[in-house]
C-alpha cells in the first residue's frame, strides 16, 4: 500500500469523480483509475460501487475513508512539525475562534504576533463551541481561543487568559434603559433576542435566566453577534452579551446595563491537545499568547 494509492483514494472518495480527482491532482484519470484497482486487489475489496460515471464509496469504502482519513491527518501533522522544526519561523499555524472573540480579541492578538514574527502564516477557522473543542481534539487545528473555557474535557489543555462580565443589552427605548444596573429577574416579562440551539452563548443566556428564577421567551435568533445586536437595536428584544463584544462601542439604539443580580462573568482563554505535542509555531504562538495577555494585564 503506496501513500500515494491513499492520496488518490480520498480525492476521488470526496469528489465521487475520477476526471475531476485528476484534474485537481495534476495526473492522468487513467493513473489515478489503476491506482485505485491495485489498492483495491490488495485489500480484497472494492472501495466504489461503480455506475456509469458516477463512483461512490461502498459500506466498506466508507469505513476504509473514516481510517485513513485520520491516517492521512497524523502523516500531515508530522511532516508539518518536521517542517516547522527546520524552521519554526515559517511555519503555519491552524487557529479556531468563536464569533464572541472575533471582533477584538483574535484581530489584536495577530496583529501582535505578526509583528514579532512576520514570516509566520495563519489558518484562521471561526467555528461552534463545540466544534472548536473538537477540532482541536481531533489534531485539525493546534489552538483555539474559547469562551468559557470547558471545565471536563480530559483531552484539552486551557489557560484563561481573562474574566469578563455578563452585560444586558437593551433597546434605547426600554422602560429600563436609564438604570445604573439590573436585576436580572426585572427582564422576565421581556422577549429575548438569543444564538440558536447549540451555542454556548445560547447556553449561557438559559442557565443566568434560569439562576434569575425564569425561563426566557426566546422571540427572534440570530448567528452572529451583528444580527444579535441589530435585533435589539430594532426593539425586538433584549439579550445577554459578554463585556468584549462592545469593545468599540454599544450599538445605536441600545444601552449595555451591568447585572448586578446574578453577576455573572466568564473566562476566556486558548485551548491546546493535552496529550499531543504541537508544532514549534504553534507552541511559539501559545507562549505568546500567553505572555501578551500577562504583560496586558499587569500593565492595566
Amino acid at each position: 500500500m503506496e501513500l500515494r494509492q491513499l492520496r488518490y483514494f480520498m480525492e476521488v472518495a470526496e469528489r465521487e469523480h475520477v476526471s475531476e480527482a485528476a484534474v485537481h491532482l495534476h495526473v492522468a484519470q487513467s493513473a489515478i483509475s489503476r491506482q485505485i484497482t491495485n489498492l483495491e486487489k490488495e485489500l480484497g475489496v472494492d472501495l466504489f460501487e461503480r455506475e456509469g460515471r458516477n463512483i461512490k464509496l461502498s459500506q466498506i469504502g466508507k469505513t476504509f475513508y473514516t481510517h485513513t482519513k485520520l491516517a492521512m491527518q497524523a502523516i500531515e501533522h508530522a511532516k508539518k512539525q518536521i517542517d516547522d522544526f527546520l524552521d519554526p519561523e515559517r511555519g503555519i499555524i491552524k487557529i479556531g475562534f468563536p464569533t464572541s472573540l472575533s471582533t477584538h480579541l483574535v484581530p489584536s492578538v495577530i496583529s501582535a504576533f505578526k509583528e514579532a514574527h512576520p514570516n509566520i502564516k495563519f489558518h484562521l477557522r471561526q467555528g461552534s463551541y463545540h466544534f472548536l473543542i473538537d477540532s482541536v481534539k481531533k489534531g485539525e487545528m493546534g489552538v483555539a481561543f474559547l469562551g468559557p473555557l470547558p471545565k471536563s474535557e480530559p483531552e484539552i489543555a486551557s489557560h484563561i487568559l481573562f474574566t469578563e462580565s455578563i452585560l444586558a443589552l437593551l433597546p434605547i427605548n426600554h422602560p429600563l434603559a436609564e438604570r445604573d444596573s439590573l436585576y436580572l429577574s426585572d427582564l422576565k416579562k421581556d422577549d429575548f433576542v438569543s444564538f440558536p440551539n447549540g451555542y454556548i452563548l445560547k447556553k449561557m443566556m438559559l442557565d443566568t435566566c434560569k439562576q434569575a428564577g425564569f425561563t426566557p421567551t426566546v422571540s427572534a435568533e440570530g448567528e452572529d453577534l451583528d444580527a444579535i445586536k441589530g435585533l435589539v437595536s430594532a426593539g425586538i428584544g433584549v439579550t445577554l452579551l459578554p463585556e468584549s463584544t462592545f469593545h468599540e462601542s454599544t450599538p445605536r439604539m441600545t444601552v449595555k446595563i451591568p447585572l448586578e443580580i446574578p453577576e455573572v462573568r466568564r473566562t476566556v482563554g486558548i485551548i491546546k491537545p493535552k496529550e499531543r505535542t504541537l508544532a514549534p509555531s504553534e507552541e511559539l504562538f501559545y507562549r505568546f499568547v500567553k505572555q501578551f495577555y500577562s504583560r496586558l494585564q499587569g500593565f492595566q
